[in-house]
């Protein structure tokens, strides 16, 4: 067993019947498992068995995919973690919300609410949202520039962070003989006016337990990573090999350092879709089994929305074409795109053969093979300096949860790598994160009782 006190951290990506594609056509899947409450109960109940640190939903306020082909419903994530937080009572919620969609004093009063209801174990992944298509559901004909998208999160932020400081920790003291149920001036309005935003404020729900839920980001775009770098306390990102990984660490936790801010405080978990098998001749044959299942066609044409082109410029058998813009000249989601065509480009890979890689976890690390090559590979990263956890994309749910949990994590615990049980019964403390002080400018020099 290792001596090394530096632990993983890992947190289920919980995406209906798995993130592999074709997933849902497997007998063992139920096609409605999207809108089942009792499902997503399920596997939050088993990963805090595991110990993870906490579970995440990914969102978008416009229709994933066709329907027609695969589900692409979803619940509303906070709403559906305040159900989760009642089914569980130490792991950690993650919620996706966009900063281009939502108005802050609402988002702010749904993260502390959450906060409140599972006792300071909510967090908040925060998304711009790239495609003309959620735009069009909020009355624009197209999405907003990627930089307006990031400047206007940048003040969506910092107007939430008001808010949730809007009431001090010690505002509440339900004085019940004196008739007081707050400290005079321990209230306050932030009385913000920004380019984007006017909020009065205070917020109408108390100061929660974690004082701010855990922030999270997930763009790995030049905008995405200077976002993280200054705001957010885990990154959720996509890389595809450990040199990758190595070279997207290094890079945050240098702008962290470089903003005055500890890079220990940024916790960096990368995807990782594992296919796990007695065997390795085993593990990949069940990988293969799912890329059969997958619809080429559909796929083409998600390919093709990603890339900005007409579908029938993507022969199946043919290479992706050699005009496709720089990242520069994407409005869209800029590190997916990049991924994707780097990832073609590098290997050579055909159309078809590309749809395979990302059908299985749109681009994260896939890995097919045992219980103990997947250990292997989770420590490799992590000691290498690629990673301080993992993001866990099961490419089956809620098989490859169970399989994760019962032959994986026990091997982690063996080498000293992952906790055998919480410590803490906060998000942050899960994370090994500080609580954050309140602004102290919103609370006055010498509050008094009335």
């Amino acid at each position: 067993m290792t001596t090394d006190r530096r632990q993983l951290h890992l947190n289920l990506f919980i995406h209906d019947t798995g993130h592999h594609e074709a997933s849902w056509r497997l007998p063992e899947s139920d096609p409605a498992a999207h809108i089942d409450l009792a499902h997503h109960q399920r596997l939050a109940r088993r990963a805090e068995e595991a110990k993870f640190d906490s579970v995440f939903l990914a969102d978008s306020p416009s229709l994933w995919g066709d329907p027609g082909r695969r589900p692409s419903g979803r619940l509303e994530p906070t709403l559906l973690l305040a159900a989760l937080a009642g089914a569980t009572s130490r792991i950690g919620l993650i919620a996706t919300a966009s900063t281009s969609y939502n108005e802050p004093y609402n988002l702010a009063r749904r993260f502390a609410s959450l906060d409140h209801l599972s006792g300071g174990r909510a967090g908040w992944n925060i998304v711009t949202t790239a495609g003309d298509a959620a735009a069009r559901n909020f009355g624009l004909a197209g999405q907003p520039a990627h930089l307006d998208r990031y400047e206007r999160a940048a003040e969506f932020l910092e107007v939430s962070a008001l808010l949730w400081d809007s009431w001090a920790d010690d505002a509440v003291v339900g004085d019940k003989a004196r008739g007081v149920h707050a400290v005079e001036g321990l209230v306050r309005p932030i009385d913000h006016v920004g380019r984007y935003f006017r909020v009065e404020g205070p917020l109408n729900v108390p100061r929660s337990p974690q004082g701010h839920p855990l922030l999270v980001q997930a763009g790995s775009s030049e905008s995405g990573r200077s976002f993280a770098a200054r705001y957010a306390e885990a990154v959720f990102t996509a890389q595809p090999t450990l040199a990758e990984g190595q070279a997207f660490y290094t890079d945050l936790k240098r702008r962290a350092a470089a903003l005055g801010r500890d890079p220990d405080g940024l916790k960096i978990l990368p995807g990782i879709v594992p296919v796990i098998g007695e065997t390795a001749a085993e593990a990949r044959e069940l990988e293969a089994e799912l890329d059969r299942l997958i619809q080429p066609e559909y796929a083409q044409r998600q390919l093709a929305v990603l890339l900005g082109v007409d579908p029938e410029r993507l022969a199946l058998d043919g290479q992706l074409p050699a005009d496709l813009p720089e990242e520069d000249e994407v409005e869209g989601s800029k590190s997916r795109y990049t991924l994707v065509v780097e990832l073609a480009r590098r290997e050579s890979l055909t159309v078809r053969q590309l749809i395979a890689r990302l059908g299985g976890g749109r681009g994260h690390r896939t890995f097919a093979g045992t219980a103990v090559q997947v250990a292997d590979t989770i420590e490799q990263w992590f000691r290498a300096g690629a990673a301080d956890g993992f993001n866990i994309m099961p490419a089956v749910l809620p098989s490859g949860l169970e399989t994760f949990a019962d032959q994986v994590v026990p091997i982690l615990q063996d080498r000293g790598l992952f906790r055998t049980d919480y410590t803490g019964r906060t998000l942050r403390e899960h994370y090994g994160l500080p609580r954050p002080a309140a602004v102290s400018r919103l609370i006055p020099a010498a509050p008094q009782l009335i």
